[in-house]
């Protein structure tokens, strides 16, 4: 009790003398006395500017950096609300706004650098945007979770079509290896050139295609099991389902060759193998409901990878995970409007720097930026 007591007095003096650090981010007794400090961050509330050409942002349903240190967003353009888009109406109905393309890439200032994207000749874009993901050969993979999406899209960093994975349509299972169900995320092996994808709002599997050809590789459900269409039900009293849930939300590969998924609505992350083999999971805030809690993952930039960054539009927080062990050692946010705080945070991503963006669908409608205050590669 003593040393809890010294403990908890120590942190919040640290936390006092830290700007922009709540006493929830402090470095807690869980991390190992040997592992780097867990990253702490800071919100900068001029980040991004404001947009050019008299322009607005829906739903931002994705965001990641690339090796240039560029943000890169999809949002859903096409879901802003009459008033919001006022001024692409006909006639117009106030000064103020139109649509932003569905694609913008911004530099670290914040300045919109590039933008692209919607429906074009030779692919199928989805009514629904989710996900965007830069590989490390610099293709730009999109997919969406509309009722027909059943496509991850690939495209050069201009918006030039380079290939389609799936095709629109009616949904069917999850054994149907020629098309997709409502895909949120996807990652890429450069080595052995596949993509992984996170798949999805419909289907309940991990699915792996040649990310070159679109060829199929192979499939899994929860625990490396053969995936099915079971309708699980969370309940914290419960053991955790034996398949997942929907959605599959995340897929991350890790430097070491694991890979982490987000089973969204089951408060979990399950680890695998590259081959499908089960590894082991973490139950993350367990008692979360309807949504859940495990949106989304990025790792830190130390060169172990030592924790996760977590985003959870439940509880409208990012938390930090220690990658081995899925103890929670540091939270930021929580539910609200003003800067620093989510309403449904729903991507995140980190720059070479370790900064922190973040991007919120239904109404929060927003990215944000969030400087790292403290280096997670050493504990100086």
């Amino acid at each position: 009790m003593v040393w809890s007591s010294r403990l908890a007095a120590c942190a919040m003096i640290f936390a006092a003398w830290t700007p922009g650090l709540s006493l929830a981010q402090a470095p807690g007794p869980t991390a190992d006395a040997k592992a780097p400090m867990p990253p702490r961050f800071k919100v900068d509330p001029a980040w991004p500017k404001p947009l050019p050409n008299n322009w607005i942002i829906g739903q931002a349903s994705g965001i990641d950096v690339d090796p240039q240190d560029r943000i890169w967003v999809i949002h859903r353009y096409r879901r802003l609300e009459p008033d919001e888009k006022a001024a692409s109406l006909n006639p117009p109905a106030s000064k103020c706004c139109i649509p932003a393309p569905p694609v913008l890439v911004f530099n670290q200032g914040g300045d919109v650098v590039k933008s692209w994207g919607g429906p074009g000749a030779g692919y199928d874009w989805p009514d629904m945007e989710h996900g965007i993901y830069i590989d490390p050969e610099g293709y730009v993979w999109i997919g969406g979770n509309g009722k027909t999406d059943g496509v991850v899209l690939k495209f050069t960093q201009d918006g030039k079509f380079v290939m389609q994975i799936g095709k629109v349509g009616p949904l069917t299972n999850s054994k149907d290896t020629t098309q997709l169900g409502q895909a949120a995320d996807f990652v890429v092996d450069p080595e052995a050139h596949e993509v992984y994808i996170a798949d999805g709002y419909y289907n309940h599997r991990v699915i792996v295609f040649d990310s070159n050809t679109g060829a199929f590789k192979r499939m899994w459900g929860a625990y490396g099991k053969p995936p099915t269409d079971e309708k699980t039900k969370y309940d914290p009293s419960q053991p955790p389902p034996q398949q997942f849930g929907n959605p599959v939300h995340c897929v991350k590969l890790a430097r070491d060759g694991l890979l982490y998924v987000c089973d969204r609505t089951n408060n979990r992350i399950q680890v695998f193998q590259k081959n499908g083999a089960f590894v082991r999971e973490f139950i993350v805030e367990k008692d979360t409901l309807r949504s859940g809690s495990m949106w989304n993952l990025a790792f830190s930039k130390d060169p172990a990878q030592t924790y996760l960054l977590n985003a959870d539009g439940s509880n409208n927080e990012v938390r930090t995970l220690r990658r081995d062990t899925g103890d929670t050692v540091g939270v930021l946010g929580r539910q609200g409007r003003n800067a620093g705080q989510f309403h449904w945070v729903h991507n995140l991503a980190l720059d070479s720097q370790g900064n922190l963006y973040t991007s919120e669908v239904g109404t929060g409608e927003r990215i944000q930026k969030f400087d790292m205050v403290a280096p997670s590669g050493n504990g100086k």
